[in-house]
């Protein structure tokens, strides 16, 4: 009989305790503002190094717009154009520019041109504190 009061005990403050330790989760409302319209746009490339891309995107505060474009290492252009919303969800639809090329020699790898480092113009004296 005491075995069966020690646990309804331990049982009745096991559930009293407070169910999270450090104590409880407030949650802040979130405050949504208007959505704002945005576009953008970039584009980077470089003749050098091989690359070749970009991005346009616009919105008119819910539904988003836009296309990006990659050089792939085949040889074609990758392009996809696309609208998301949250009725739809995101719609892309991709296309491809040129055919692919597999080449059997390789050339050399793009290497960099080394930085040519100058001695600084003065040398200053060093100090003893």
């Amino acid at each position: 009989m005491i075995k069966v009061a020690v646990i309804l005990g331990l049982f009745g403050l096991a559930l009293s305790a407070p169910e999270d330790a450090y104590g409880p989760i407030v949650h802040e409302p979130v405050y949504k503002g208007e959505p704002t319209p945005y576009s953008f746009a970039y584009g980077v490339k470089d003749d050098y190094a091989g690359t070749d891309f970009g991005q346009t995107e616009e919105s008119d505060g819910s539904t988003v717009k836009g296309s990006y474009t990659v050089q792939l290492p085949d040889g074609r252009k990758q392009t996809v154009n696309y609208v998301a919303d949250h009725y739809g969800g995101y719609r892309a639809e991709v296309s491809y520019y040129g055919e692919a090329q597999y080449p059997h020699e390789y050339g050399p790898p793009i290497t960099f041109k080394p930085q040519v480092y100058h001695e600084p113009s003065y040398n200053p004296a060093p100090t003893y504190n």
